[in-house]
């Protein structure tokens, strides 16, 4: 059973979404009507409500892939650096692409002499050209010491380089022999710390081989953390669409508040504002009305009373006068006034006489009750409730939203089994394929294989013991080269004696010289084979440190290996051929390894997302046809709101027409501004007895002076009391003050009732249309809210799958713990062990020639220069 890959395609539910073609949920984008100018711009949707789904059960991986070498790091980044000087190109990308595709069907020599492939060869030494130099000197090295060592040795044997047992007087024997040891001890130690190193660089892979079996536990243990949690992730994916179900099934129960509250909140914000003008407005308009038509009625009012005092008053003074008028003719019809002396004064006064009358009729101005039985009737009307009326109506929005979206709250039961019928859809998907079943067999298989692993475990300590007895072997050879070395130099520099000549040295002394000489017999029988071992694991170890190490360390590997039709010429991918049998799919090995590195999930690593699209069938599933027309089905309108009844708007018509404008305010201002009487009474009846004096004495002028005291008693009993009680001066200001007022009003009163008009049909347009968008806006934004939830939880399947569910961190540290293991752990030893190993044979050169050149000055020779100044000479 291909379980494998089985495993990678059902984790995340599966790869036949081929049949299910993606659709987006039918959510009505319609544009809001029309509606005035301010109003007219496009409000973003309110903010959805995050939901909190909770954290998908994370897996806890043990395996900490990261390695810090310490102290021998040091030596680790020394081989390094001599590997950049001996290889400093870059990674051949290019070329090894080309040679795996030109030989594909294998490598053939004869194809080897086309012209393409002489340059990928030239072009492959110009790459190796560092290596195959030193790989030269090697073999050079290796070929040329044991022939120089034989020939070294046969010369001896004759006597010859070196080997006649006789030493030549030297005036700087002193200084040479300082030299030669100087430089040996120098030699020596740089001998013992190439051994110290490659000890260390051995002693390095033999400590490491336990954090290889850690490393191997901790990943099988992470393969079968990450085959346990997945199923367990999934259950909880499906589990928490209940979350957004049962949001959706609260905001819809309670639609009244929730939507209610949002136009309430949302109303303060955009048209609230606009109102508070509107209707500060209405209502200053309304004020100044209101006050207007009380000023009116009381000036009405006091046009009325004003005018029955003025008329009473005028009424009896009128009667008074008259009959004052009548006495006063009949007096002056006397004969005594025929008389010629005094016929003028009584025609004089007869003349005057007409003079004695009232001057404002008021009773000819016209009656106003009519007009003010209409401004009652208007004041009747509760004008100042219309700023109230207007803002009670915002709110009373959540019960108004209630009222209008009662079938909603009635299909609750249908919703609900809706809901519930998609949730059994989702875990019903779920369980079609096999996931715990394929988990369960990638279990057995990680156990069987860390079984088989383990049981390697002895032959690989086996292994491991022979491979550090032979490099302690092959260090060994080297130790007793410098062991002879030191005992040499410790030797002759003890035994050496000035005094002594080169014939009588003392047995120290040639005990060190010949170990000198016994090391480099060692030096030419060991050192070609420890330049051997070097210069094959130079070339082999420093070219996987460039060609393998390197390049996976700066994933310049996967390039190679992602590499279109690489692997098969018809075939642009091999990861997803191998995998889906779709070599098509833009899935590479480095897009998983990063997506791995970074924790993120296997469906988003392995792109599944190409096969089957999680988001198409949550989205198709979940918000279905039949539950966007329940969402479409909430409707909400202001559209019923009056500010003003049309009662009260044919009140301030009637008031406008009430006839205050008809009123003949000039005739009132007329008589209101003429005099109580034609002439002062005081001054007539002044003038009526001083030509009453002028008559002779008798009953003529009695009578006379009788008619003056009778018109100085009406102005007593009539005119002065109304002056003195001020009851005719006040009723003449204040019908004066009220006619002008009226006259005023008169004119500005249908403007006024025009714009209170005009003031509440904008306030209500405000309502019924800017308000109305606001409505239509959030009743779009609720049900879009209510959609959003199940976006919410599509996309957090979606983010869940791509960084949560069936992390796939395993498969990276794998891929670095081979690396750990295979680079750090072994081939950084194994290069550090070649350095060490490589410098201390190069050095047993000098080593062989010191020692030779130093064995001459420790020896005891059989012959020796004789000098008439005898010993002195060889100080």
């Amino acid at each position: 059973m291909p379980w494998t890959q089985w495993l990678l395609l059902l984790l995340c539910w599966g790869a036949t979404s081929g049949q299910y073609p993606q659709r987006q949920p039918e959510v009505d984008d319609s544009s809001p009507a029309v509606v005035r100018a301010d109003s007219r711009r496009q409000r973003s949707p309110p903010p959805v409500e995050p939901l909190d789904f909770g954290f998908v059960p994370a897996a806890v991986y043990d395996t900490h892939a990261y390695y810090e070498p310490g102290a021998i790091g040091v030596l680790f980044h020394m081989v390094h650096a001599f590997l950049y000087v001996i290889q400093p190109n870059s990674f051949p990308k290019d070329l090894i692409v080309k040679v795996i595709q030109q030989n594909m069907g294998g490598i053939k020599l004869e194809e080897w002499r086309k012209p393409e492939n002489v340059v990928l060869l030239l072009q492959g030494v110009y790459y190796e050209a560092g290596f195959l130099v030193c790989a030269s000197i090697g073999i050079i090295f290796v070929v040329i010491v044991p022939v120089l060592g034989m020939c070294f040795c046969v010369c001896r044997c004759c006597e010859n380089c070196g080997g006649e047992m006789h030493q030549r007087q030297r005036k700087n024997a002193d200084c040479q022999r300082g030299f030669f040891t100087a430089s040996l001890v120098a030699t020596t130690i740089f001998i013992i710390l190439g051994v110290l190193i490659a000890y260390a660089a051995n002693h390095n892979i033999s400590s490491h081989i336990k954090s290889t079996r850690r490393l191997i536990n901790t990943n099988m243990r992470d393969l079968r953390t990450f085959a346990n949690n997945t199923p367990a992730q999934i259950e909880y994916l499906t589990a928490q669409y209940t979350t957004a179900k049962n949001k959706v099934l609260s905001e819809l129960d309670n639609i009244g508040p929730l939507l209610g509250g949002r136009i309430h909140s949302q109303l303060e914000k955009e048209v609230v504002p606009s109102l508070d003008t509107a209707l500060r407005m209405a209502g200053a308009k309304v004020e100044n009305a209101v006050k207007a038509m009380r000023e009116t009625k009381e000036a009405l009012e006091s046009v009325s009373s004003s005018l029955q005092i003025l008329q009473e008053g005028t009424e009896k003074l009128k009667d008074s006068l008259s009959g004052e008028r009548a006495s006063l003719s009949n007096t002056l019809s006397d004969p005594a006034c025929t008389n010629g002396a005094v016929s003028p004064s009584c025609n004089a006064i007869r003349s005057t006489l007409s003079q004695l009358g009232i001057n404002a009729d008021f009773s000819k101005l016209p009656d106003v009750n009519y007009a003010l039985a209409n401004v009652h009737t208007l004041l009747k009307t509760d004008l100042s409730s219309i700023v109230q009326k207007g803002y009670s109506s915002f709110n009373d929005t959540p019960t108004l939203v209630k009222e209008q979206t009662k079938n909603i709250v009635s299909a609750l039961p249908r919703v609900k089994g809706m809901l519930d019928k998609i949730g059994l859809e989702i875990n019903g998907f779920a369980k079609m394929f096999p996931v715990e079943a394929s988990l369960a067999n990638f279990t057995i298989f990680l156990n069987n294989e860390q079984k088989r692993i383990e049981s390697y475990y002895p032959q690989l300590d086996q292994m491991d013991f022979y491979r550090w007895i032979g490099c302690v072997a092959v260090l060994c050879m080297v130790v007793l080269i410098m062991a002879f070395n030191v005992l040499g130099l410790l030797c002759g520099t003890c035994g050496y004696d000035k005094q002594a000549t080169p014939t009588t040295r003392g047995c120290l002394s040639n005990t060190g010289g010949n170990l000198l000489m016994a090391g480099v017999s060692f030096s030419f029988i060991f050192a070609w084979m420890l330049m051997a071992i070097v210069t094959t694991l130079f070339v082999a170890g420093g070219n996987l440190e460039k060609l393998m190490c390197e390049p996976l360390a700066n994933r310049q590997l996967f390039k190679i290996i992602d590499t279109p039709f690489l692997v098969h010429p018809t075939k642009k991918n091999f990861l997803p051929g191998m995998l889906f049998q779709n070599p098509n799919i833009d899935l590479t090995l480095g897009s998983m390894y990063r997506e791995c590195f970074e924790n993120n999930g296997l469906y988003h690593a392995l792109q599944l997302e190409t096969m089957f699209n999680i988001n198409s069938f949550l989205n198709r599933t979940v918000y279905n046809k039949d539950l966007a027309k329940v969402f479409e089905g909430v409707q909400v309108d202001l559209q019923d709101i009056t500010l003003l009844e049309q009662a009260g708007r044919d009140n301030l018509i009637n008031f406008a027409n009430s006839g205050i404008g008809l009123i003949d305010y000039e005739a009132y201002l007329a008589e209101v501004n003429k005099g109580v009487t034609l002439v002062d009474l005081l001054t007539f009846s002044t003038d009526l007895e001083s030509q009453a004096d002028q008559l002779p004495r008798g009953a003529l002028e009695n009578a006379l002076k009788g008619h003056a005291s009778s018109i100085r008693q009406i102005h007593r009993e009539h005119v002065v009391p109304i002056e003195q009680a001020m009851k005719y001066v006040r009723a003449r200001s204040t019908l004066t003050q009220s006619i002008k007022l009226l006259q005023r009003t008169s004119s500005d009163l249908p403007v006024k009732v025009t714009n209170i008009l005009s003031a509440i049909d904008a306030s209500e347009y405000l309502i019924t249309n800017n308000a109305s968008h606001v409505v239509k806006q959030e009743t779009k934004g609720y049900v879009q809210s209510l959609v959003g939830y199940f976006k919410q939880y599509t996309n957090w399947v979606q983010n869940s799958l791509t960084a949560e569910v069936a992390q796939c961190k395993p498969i990276s540290n794998i891929v670095d713990s081979m690396e750990i293991v295979g680079c750090s752990f072994v081939l950084d030893s194994v290069n550090t062990f070649w350095f060490g190993l490589g410098g201390c044979s190069i050095l047993l050169i000098p080593s062989i020639i010191f020692s030779i050149k130093l064995a001459k000055y420790y020896r005891r020779m059989d012959t020796e220069d004789v000098f008439e100044d005898g010993q002195d000479n060889w100080n």
